[in-house]
């Protein structure tokens, strides 16, 4: 059967030149090409780990790649709850310019989004013009792209980003030779397994823990720390398998390696906080042959950087697009950031808003709903029983003023934190006459982030669905157009912005497209955008 669709070359030059792309080195050999595995714990802190301090628990897979990698002490998530963050993470983008910042706003596991919003609807957020899943710039080059099974990227996902992504994924199903990234995500440390593991073995000794000083030292406390530290045992458990068969495969020296927390730990004051017990997480890179192994590094490092950065080790310039930098690799920057920025919005049924600005020193947080508490009676968290322990107490007058601050009825305007000084953010500054040009200092490196960043936090939720959804239901992308050419066809897409994809009509796994594509094949094509329908199918036969 013929091309359905025709147009002419010359605006299939127009259409190819306009969009926003990542350069790829054209000399690269894809057998030179590094492999890359991504090790993801949900819900921690790096405070419960001994490659920072913590001896109370031995992890011993992950402390051996400590010593073979480089630990990051200033790793941060710029929004201390799962989903909002992983849209970061998978795209170089903040949150709140993604329009990804709520959490959540993708829920194709739910009849209704949030049903005790006046049945608010699950939606995907039409990202900016030229934003893609990263993995795409790496499948685009010869990579074998894998993940699982978590995904959560508050929006949903593109077919371009992943080979295969599910629980059974594995860089062993890759052809022979060909380099790949693989992500392997852990929810033994979830929030949730706080009380869904509360009466499974211990291994630590409640009464042996410390208790930091912001909670209160009950035997319901002690007892949901120890739940945690025995979950990161199981973590490092399954983390270790994976290490293991990268040794076994001959592959771990040269396979770079990440481990990190998707954002701050589980417990109350920490997931869900601008401090740093919910944005500060653990990060480990190692490097191929274990280069710099042993170091630490205090580098500012956030969730946007982890794409750019990534394309850069695999050789690929990033998109001007991404909000993020190259840290390390070929298109690594010389000037690092000073600053990070952090958001905090609506949580499950309850709004807030929070912005925070970061420095290696201080950290300032506007909240714009004073009237509400830093403790948001989110119905999820409420089922753990240090949650309750706190509530209880709270209301019995038996905590201290360290304890009690983050449980008060309303919140500060403005916050301000010397982080050297007070790590653990209980002494505000925002107050104090001597630290005034401080805080109007860091007020306005917000408020220029703000701006800049286009923080979408200000436009109520329902009008982005609005503008998002017209008519309730997300636009679909226009049908692609074809070009013949001699003995090849070529693709396009009117949406300039958009990822053409294609395969074999009795494959599952779509193709990214690259070049024109044989007059004789019989192939099925698409085009895809986040927060867009997919075009009709293309089928060539």
């Amino acid at each position: 059967m013929p091309p359905k669709y025709l147009i002419t070359p010359l605006l299939a030059f127009l259409f190819f030149g306009c969009a926003d792309k990542a350069k790829e080195d054209p000399n690269m050999d894809s057998h030179n090409l590094p492999n890359i595995v991504w090790l993801v714990a949900e819900d921690q802190s790096p405070e419960w780990f001994p490659m920072y301090g913590d001896s109370t628990i031995s992890l011993p897979n992950l402390e051996s790649l400590a010593n073979d990698g480089v630990v990051f002490t200033n790793a941060v998530a710029p929004v201390p709850v799962c989903a909002p963050a992983r849209s970061a993470l998978i795209t170089g983008m903040y949150p709140t310019t993604l329009g990804t910042h709520n959490m959540r706003t993708y829920t194709p596991w739910l009849a209704v989004n949030q049903p005790t919003l006046d049945s608010l609807p699950s939606y995907s957020p039409i990202v900016p013009e030229g934003v893609k899943m990263f993995p795409e710039y790496l499948r685009k080059i010869g990579y074998y792209t894998a993940n699982g099974p978590k995904e959560d990227y508050n929006f949903e996902k593109t077919d371009a980003a992943w080979d295969e992504s599910s629980g059974e994924r594995h860089w062993r199903k890759r052809k022979e030779g060909q380099p790949f990234f693989a992500v392997f995500n852990y929810s033994v440390c979830h929030e949730s397994q706080i009380w869904a593991r509360g009466k499974d073995s211990l291994f630590v000794d409640p009464n042996a823990l410390t208790v930091p000083t912001y909670f209160p030292d009950t035997d319901v406390v002690r007892h949901d720390l120890a739940v945690n530290y025995s979950n990161l045992k199981r973590l490092d458990n399954q983390a270790g398998k994976i290490l293991d068969q990268l040794k076994e495969d001959g592959l771990y020296e040269n396979t770079i390696i990440f481990f990190y927390g998707d954002h701050g730990g589980p417990f109350p004051r920490h997931k869900r906080a601008l401090y740093d017990t919910g944005v500060k997480v653990p990060l480990i890179i190692k490097f191929p042959n274990n280069k710099n192994a042993g170091n630490y590094d205090d580098r500012l490092i956030s969730f946007i950087d982890y794409a750019p950065t990534l394309l850069s080790l695999a050789g690929i310039e990033p998109p001007k697009v991404m909000q993020g930098v190259a840290q390390f690799g070929q298109y690594q920057v010389e000037k690092k950031p000073k600053y990070t920025f952090h958001t905090s919005d609506r949580f499950d049924e309850i709004y807030d808003r929070l912005r925070a600005v970061r420095s290696k020193r201080f950290k300032y947080i506007k909240s714009y709903n004073t009237h509400l508490s830093h403790a948001l009676p989110v119905s999820y968290r409420e089922q753990m029983p240090m949650m309750q322990e706190l509530r209880k107490l709270f209301d019995a007058d038996k905590l201290n003023g360290e304890q009690a601050a983050w449980l008060q009825p309303n919140k500060p305007g403005e916050e301000l934190y010397d982080l050297q000084k007070d790590p653990y953010e209980l002494y505000n500054l925002a107050g104090n006459p001597d630290m005034r040009d401080t805080l109007t200092f860091y007020r306005n490196i917000l408020n220029e982030w703000i701006r800049e960043s286009k923080d979408l936090g200000d436009i109520p939720e329902r009008e982005l669905i609005a503008k998002w959804l017209p008519d309730g239901k997300a636009k679909r992308l226009p049908p692609l157009e074809v070009v013949m050419k001699d003995s090849v066809l070529q693709l396009i897409s009117p949406q300039r912005d958009a990822t053409i994809v294609w395969k074999n009509p009795q494959d599952s796994i779509w193709n990214v497209y690259t070049k024109p594509l044989p007059k004789d094949l019989i192939f099925e094509a698409k085009a895809e955008r986040i927060g867009y329908l997919d075009s009709d199918v293309l089928r060539i036969e």
